[in-house]
C-alpha cells in the first residue's frame, strides 16, 4: 500500500469519525517509520519491513502491514482502550517486539538492528511479552551472536568517532596555526605546526595530504632562504653549513610531497569524500616536488635521495602537467640531477633523449657535453671527450654570454685542444618527431 493511497484513505477516515465522534468515538489509527541502525551508527529507513500486530489484552489479532519505500507504516481503525505488541522484522535484520502499543500513537519509531532476517512466530511473541520485562522474547544462538558482533562494531566505530572528532581540532588548530606562520616567514614555526596536525592524522587522504604539502613548501622555502643567505659567506665552515642545512632541507620538502602523493594514490575509494580536492592535494604534490627537485639543481645540494623519488614523481608531473615548456623542463631536471652528483652515466642518456625532440636545447647541449667528457676523463676515453667536446662547441656557438656555462664551456674546449689535442667537430643531429 503506497504511503499516497494511505493518506488518501485517513483522510477518508477521519471524515467519517469527525461525522460519528458524537456518536462513538472508538477508533484511531497508528503510524510510524522503521530504521535500521548500522555498525557506523547511521540509520537508514527499512522498506518492505513486515509489521505484524497482536492484541495482548485479549487473545486476538490483526491485519499486518509492511512498510513503503521511505519506512513507513500505517493502522487505520485501531480499537481504543485495547494494548497491541507490534513483531516487526525484515531481511537482513533481527526480529523485535515493541509492546504497550495503543490506538492513538503516532510517528511511532521502530529501530531494527542488522541480523539473519528471520520473523517470530505469534507464541513466541506472545511469550516474549509475557515472559520479559522489555517485551523482547528470548533470542536464537545467531541473533544473540549477531546482536553481539554488532554492539562491538559500534564501539569501535564509537571509539574511532570520539578519536576522529579530537584529531579534528588538533588538525584544524595546526594547520591555522601552520598557515599562519608560513605566511609570516616563520619556517621554523610552520613546519612545527604542520607536523603536528601530520601526526594528529597520519594517513587521512581528506586532509593529511594538505598538510604534508604545506610542510613540503615551508621546508623548500627555507632551504632557499638559508642557502640565500649563508651560501656566499667568505666564512667557509658558515658556507659548509649552509650547504648542509639546504641539502636537508630539500629532502625532507620531497620527502613531505612524496608522501603526500602515496597516500592519494593508496586511499581506496570509499575515504575519498571530495575527488577536486583530493586530485588538487595530488597536482599540489608533484608540483612542488618538481619545483623542490629544480631548486636541488640550482643549488647544487643533490642528494641520491632525491633521484629516486624524482625518477617516481616527474613521470607523474608530465601527465598532469599540461604545459609543455613545464613538462621539458621536468625531464631536464632528472638529467640535471644525475649531472651535479656525477653520475655521468645516466645523464648522458637522460640528455639525449631531451637532443632527440629538441636538438638546439641549450642547457641539454652543455649538460651532455660537460656529461661526456667527465666520463671522457675518468674513463681516459678520448671518443667521449670527442662527442663532448662537439657538443659543447654546438653550446657556445648558439648560447647567449649571459648564459651562466657559456664561460666554462669555452675554457674546457680550450683545454681540451691543448691537453687532450681534441678539437671540436660539426655535430648533426636528427630531430624526432615529437
Amino acid at each position: 500500500m503506497s504511503r499516497k493511497f494511505l493518506i488518501s484513505f485517513f483522510a477518508s477516515a477521519v471524515f467519517l469519525l469527525a461525522v460519528t465522534v458524537s456518536a462513538s468515538a472508538q477508533f484511531a489509527p497508528v503510524t510510524g517509520t522503521v530504521q535500521m541502525e548500522k555498525a557506523d551508527g547511521t540509520k537508514a529507513p527499512v522498506a518492505g519491513a513486515l509489521v505484524e500486530v497482536y492484541r495482548t489484552d485479549i487473545k486476538a489479532g490483526f491485519p499486518s502491514n509492511k512498510t513503503d519505500k521511505k519506512g513507513f507504516f500505517a493502522f487505520a481503525g485501531v480499537p481504543l482502550g485495547a494494548t497491541f505488541t507490534f513483531a516487526v522484522s525484515a531481511p537482513g535484520a533481527a526480529p523485535d517486539i515493541f509492546p504497550n502499543i495503543k490506538a492513538g500513537q503516532e510517528n511511532l519509531v521502530i529501530t531494527l538492528h542488522p541480523g539473519d532476517g528471520r520473523k517470530f512466530t505469534e507464541a513466541e511473541v506472545r511469550a516474549g511479552v509475557s515472559a520479559s520485562v522489555t517485551g523482547t522474547p528470548e533470542m536464537t544462538a545467531e541473533e544473540k551472536k549477531a546482536r553481539e558482533e554488532f554492539e562491538k562494531q559500534k564501539a569501535a566505530v564509537e571509539a574511532k568517532n570520539s578519536k576522529i572528532e579530537t584529531n579534528t581540532k588538533i588538525v584544524e588548530a595546526a594547520l591555522k596555526a601552520g598557515n599562519d606562520a608560513y605566511s609570516a616567514k616563520d619556517y621554523d614555526t610552520a613546519i612545527a605546526k604542520f607536523t603536528e596536525g601530520i601526526n594528529a592524522e597520519p594517513d587521512y587522504v581528506g586532509v593529511t595530504p594538505v598538510l604534508l604539502n604545506n610542510r613540503g613548501a615551508a621546508y623548500d622555502n627555507r632551504a632557499v632562504e638559508t642557502f640565500n643567505k649563508f651560501a656566499r659567506s667568505p666564512d667557509v665552515s658558515v658556507k659548509s653549513e649552509a650547504y648542509t642545512k639546504t641539502k636537508a632541507d630539500i629532502v625532507s620538502s620531497i620527502g613531505s610531497y612524496k608522501m603526500a602523493w602515496e597516500i592519494i594514490q593508496k586511499a581506496p575509494a570509499s575515504d575519498i569524500l571530495n575527488p577536486q580536492a583530493v586530485e588538487t592535494s595530488k597536482v599540489t604534490a608533484l608540483k612542488g616536488a618538481k619545483g623542490a627537485l629544480k631548486h636541488a639543481v640550482q643549488t647544487e645540494q643533490v642528494d641520491p635521495v632525491m633521484i629516486e623519488s624524482a625518477k617516481v614523481l616527474l613521470p607523474e608531473y608530465e601527465k598532469v602537467e599540461t604545459d609543455p615548456v613545464k613538462k621539458a623542463e621536468a625531464r631536464m631536471i632528472i638529467a640535471d640531477l644525475y649531472r651535479v652528483t656525477g653520475d655521468s652515466d645516466n645523464a648522458i642518456p637522460e640528455y639525449k633523449k631531451i637532443l632527440e625532440t629538441s636538438p638546439d636545447n641549450l642547457d641539454a647541449l652543455a649538460g651532455v657535453g660537460f656529461s661526456l667528457v667527465n666520463n671522457g676523463y675518468i674513463k681516459n676515453d678520448k671518443a667521449q671527450m670527442q662527442e663532448g667536446s662537439n657538443y659543447l662547441q654546438k653550446f657556445v656557438s648558439a648560447a647567449p654570454d649571459t648564459n651562466k656555462f657559456k664561460t666554462d664551456a669555452a675554457a674546457l674546449i680550450e683545454s681540451l685542444k691543448k691537453e687532450q689535442n681534441v678539437a671540436p667537430q660539426k655535430v648533426t643531429t636528427t630531430k624526432k618527431k615529437p
